[in-house]
């Protein structure tokens, strides 16, 4: 009976406990709301400062800059005469290269071992084929030709027609201009763009002066091909191989069935290596050895003839960059001086020296990327300029994205180092020494 009382007891206790807690439990929702829309305030609060802040500080930079206009306007200028020549001079150094970049791993360059100047009998096509590994074999010539006058250059090539095509598919021909050029012993295919710069037209007759193989050759344009991408050489002139050895051995006898090179197509881009020695071997203490290379390291090896040029040319673009950073540091610490009267009132009414830092790096970067952003812009129209006024010098000459983030990292850096040091000194100014400039 004790034990039945006590649970009664009980009971009643906790009947009068249960509205007690619902309303704690509703009261503790009710703060957690609070304090989370408190918070909710206080983070758009925080927004607000920091935005308007921003915007002021912004404002504020623009102005400085615009304090002394001439002399901002001068940086900006140089500025943006730096940033172009540094493109357009690396843009350069790019085109050097393209030929190198466009080539394809899958086929290998074979040529005579002592040097191009020295041919190859035609007949090392069929042993090449028996190479483990080659799929196709194609041959050319350099002709060297001269369109009305000599600065009108250009390359030739005297090819196999029908193999070379296949082994470069990047060519993009119309089927009844490729037709038409197979079957014209005279037909040629240019490029478009070299189409374009001497205005021809499919059907009109291409005379060339030779100075490797004399005489006029006169030729019938058959065909314009473009390029699979725009890195692909679209500046080249191609003809008959056997029109050229036809007329060889005619004049020279001695001299005909010999090509300049051979291009080996591969079936596994992978054993360039392999089939390039076993290429070799084939021909090893021969009449006529050979030196098998991938297309790359071929390209790559008429660079390499000019790389004291190309050396030069990029140290030039970078002593450019640290030519107008030095001008910019010049202006920034001249502008600095000029304020640091203005620089310790603002630190004796309580901003703080990062504030002041603050502002000359923002006016440095809104110089610097100001001039960045318009010699960028200016780098196009004068890369197509000069890509116009060099011809067919340049087959491939495109600014490449990674120039375009080096101009805008080169003006990066230009205004962060430009600042660094009058930023630093106006930063840890004492307010006297700051204040005795006044007058």
């Amino acid at each position: 009976m004790p034990l039945a009382g006590t649970r009664v007891h009980l009971d009643r206790a906790l009947e009068r406990l249960q509205p007690l807690s619902s309303k704690f439990h509703a009261a503790s929702a009710k703060t957690a709301h609070a304090r989370g829309a408190a918070c909710g305030k206080l983070r758009a609060s925080a927004r607000r400062i920091v935005r308007r802040f921003s915007v002021y500080l912004l404002r504020l930079v623009l102005k400085n800059s615009l304090r002394h206009k001439l002399r901002t306007t001068l940086t900006v200028v140089g500025i943006v005469v730096a940033i172009t020549a540094f493109g357009l001079l690396r843009t350069i150094v790019d085109a050097w290269y393209a030929g190198a970049n466009a080539s394809s791993s899958a086929r290998l360059v074979t040529r005579n071992s002592i040097s191009l100047a020295f041919g190859l009998p035609l007949n090392y096509a069929q042993r090449i084929r028996q190479v483990d590994g080659v799929t196709g074999v194609s041959w050319a010539n350099w002709f060297g030709g001269v369109y009305i006058t000599e600065r009108n250059f250009f390359p030739q090539f005297a090819i196999d027609a029908a193999t070379y095509l296949d082994a470069y598919p990047e060519f993009i021909l119309a089927p009844d201009e490729k037709k038409a050029f197979l079957v014209d012993r005279q037909g040629a295919i240019v490029g478009r763009k070299l189409a374009n710069q001497y205005g021809w037209k499919v059907g009109d007759q291409i005379p060339l002066r030779g100075t490797i193989f004399s005489g006029t050759w006169t030729f019938n344009l058959r065909g314009i091909y473009d390029g699979a991408d725009k890195g692909t050489d679209q500046s080249t002139m191609f003809f008959h191989w056997a029109l050229l050895n036809e007329t060889i051995k005619k004049r020279f006898p001695r001299r005909g069935d010999q090509a300049g090179v051979f291009i080996v197509k591969l079936k596994d881009p992978g054993q360039a290596a392999p089939v390039s020695a076993d290429i070799d071997a084939v021909f090893k203490n021969s009449l006529a050895e050979t030196l098998t290379e991938t297309e790359k390291a071929f390209q790559l090896g008429f660079v390499a003839m000019t790389e004291a040029i190309l050396l030069a040319i990029q140290a030039v673009s970078f002593v450019v960059i640290i030519i107008i950073m030095a001008v910019m540091a010049n202006t920034m610490a001249m502008t600095a001086r000029e304020r640091g009267s203005e620089y310790a009132t603002m630190k004796a009414l309580g901003f703080g020296g990062g504030y002041v830092a603050l502002l000359i790096l923002g006016e440095s970067l809104v110089i610097a990327l100001t001039g960045g952003a318009i010699g960028v812009a200016l780098t196009f129209p004068l890369a197509h300029a000069f890509a116009d006024a060099m011809g067919s010098l340049f087959p491939i000459f495109l600014i490449s994205d990674e120039t375009l983030a080096m101009q805008a990292g080169a003006a990066l850096v230009v205004g962060l180092v430009a600042a660094a040091l009058p930023a630093w000194r106006a930063a840890n100014i004492r307010i006297v020494d700051g204040l005795r400039a006044v007058g």
